[in-house]
């Protein structure tokens, strides 16, 4: 084991609660942050978090608090674990209290709508003086937190940073492998989770198991094109933060872009549905395929069922009435 830490974790949700879960099995000082009272009450008490891990019993050791700044407190790392959507709100609370040169390790993955921007674009814009590596592949919080083996990627610009991160955070179970292809690992977290929506429409319509197939595989095409265009490695990208995820992501209602484009597929009401990350990425996506010259209909056809501008049943029969191609065109 590496040398014990003092870690900080911001977002007590399923994924921040597994994330914060391994760190204190594997020996570090861990305090987890979350805004409800209820959940540092849990997860301090009775070391559950039933609202988002119901039956994964968490660490006696595994702290958690409701105020931000004490959550800081000798901190050496800090994991930011909150949805994309919110992250920007989150860094400027920051801003009045976070020492300097306190490296963050960005932990959601999606696109910022407003802006388009990638989740370390939006913290280096609110806090220039933070070291920021993200963390992204296929992975499960149940998975995580119930101690079964998983495989990541961390990356930060300096290669040395996210070797020391990786080893810092790496486990028995959970293996992190460092990179220093930071947009390689974010578009690949974000554009799978648009790929996903329509993979799980397919099956809520149960087209079968030979449409999914084609969905993720034509899908990576396109994940692979646009994230080349916007800067990232093509090794990355044919990796665990691109490859990887989006297989998994595509193949199980664990994942709630699966699930949210299952019951989209079905007709279910999505307005009792918790939003999935990949609706609010579709739209900015599919702008960023048109701003970059990249051709990405099945990204571009779930922006638009999303926006209400095609029924899904159009959309599917306009897909399968493209025109035919070679493969690599």
């Amino acid at each position: 084991m590496t040398e014990r830490r003092r870690i900080a974790v911001i977002g007590g949700g399923a994924w921040g609660t597994a994330l914060a879960t391994v760190a204190s099995r594997n020996g570090h000082d861990v305090t987890l942050y979350a805004r409800e009272r209820q959940t540092v009450n849990a997860v301090n008490e009775t070391h559950e978090n039933p609202a988002y891990l119901p039956g994964v019993g968490l660490p006696v050791e595994l702290t958690a608090t409701d105020n931000l700044e004490s959550a800081f407190d000798g901190a050496e790392m800090a994991l930011i674990v909150v949805p994309a959507q919110t992250l920007r709100i989150l860094a400027r609370e920051l801003k009045s209290f976070l020492p300097a040169g306190l490296p963050l390790v960005l932990c959601s993955k999606g696109i910022e709508k407003s802006t388009g921007r990638f989740a370390s674009q939006v913290v280096a814009e609110e806090l220039p003086d933070q070291p920021l590596a993200v963390l992204s592949g296929p992975s499960f919080a149940h998975d995580v937190a119930r101690g079964l083996p998983t495989a990541v990627t961390l990356a930060a610009e300096d290669v040395d940073l996210s070797d020391r991160l990786a080893a810092v955070l790496s486990g028995d179970t959970l293996r992190i492998y460092a990179s220093s292809d930071i947009v390689g690992v974010e578009a690949g977290g974000a554009l799978k989770n648009v790929l996903a929506l329509a993979a799980g429409a397919i099956a809520g319509r149960h087209m079968g198991p030979s449409a999914g197939a084609a969905i993720i595989t034509r899908g990576f095409v396109e994940l692979r094109r646009l994230g080349e265009a916007l800067g990232a490695r093509t090794e990355t990208l044919m990796g665990l933060s691109g490859l990887g995820d989006l297989v998994l992501t595509c193949s199980s209602d664990q994942s709630r872009n699966f699930a949210y484009g299952a019951a989209l597929g079905r007709g279910e009401d999505l307005t009792t549905l918790k939003l999935a990350e990949g609706v609010h990425s579709a739209s900015i996506a599919a702008r960023l395929a048109r701003q970059h010259g990249i051709e990405a209909p099945i990204i571009q056809t779930v922006a638009d069922v999303l926006e209400g501008s095609v029924s899904l049943d159009d959309a599917i029969r306009a897909l399968l009435s493209r025109p035919l191609k070679r493969e690599t065109d």
